[in-house]
């Protein structure tokens, strides 16, 4: 029974050896180059509440979204657009629709007050498949809403990388 606990001591204390000579780390709040920015992003949007709430989340930046306070942003945020789509992809041999395709296409840039272009026009765009039948339709469109709230949190979180990746102002 000794070497039994022995054995497994032995075992986790190389497991915890291997797991930090590996490299891993927790992902750590992302540090930006800056610490306010004016965002044109509507306040009242689920995406726009999602992005203000993360960006603001980690202490070190300010959200600024009234256009009076300009002044003080270091960054402006522009949303220059964004498109929901919902696309037909796949019908049975009789013609019925079988399959959708949800695509939320979103169109941004960063810059200075002064215009300096920090990320240029940018599109990102995230496509989900859905499966259809006329039978759960209802359940399909609660569905097709829990897609679109999965494709905005990773939409806010591909550009809080790039925002990251500014160095510079």
């Amino acid at each position: 029974m000794h070497t039994r606990r022995r054995f497994a001591l032995g075992l986790a204390v190389g497991a915890a050896v291997m797991l930090a000579g590996c490299g891993f780390e927790l992902r750590q709040p992302p540090n930006y180059a800056f610490r306010t920015v004016f965002s044109t992003v509507p306040v009242n949007s689920p995406l726009g509440i999602k992005l203000h709430r993360s960006l603001t989340s980690t202490g070190q930046v300010e959200v600024i979204s009234d256009a009076r306070q300009i002044e003080r942003a270091q960054i402006i945020f522009d949303q220059l657009a964004e498109f929901r789509e919902k696309v037909v992809v796949g019908r049975t041999s009789s013609g019925a629709i079988r399959e959708y395709q949800l695509r939320l296409r979103y169109r941004f840039r960063v810059r200075t007050l002064e215009g300096k272009e920090l990320i240029p026009e940018a599109e990102i765009q995230l496509n989900r498949d859905i499966n259809f039948n006329e039978t759960g339709a209802l359940f399909k469109e609660s569905e097709e809403g829990l897609l679109y709230r999965d494709m905005e949190n990773d939409l806010v979180q591909q550009i809080q990388r790039r925002l990251a990746t500014l160095r510079q102002l």
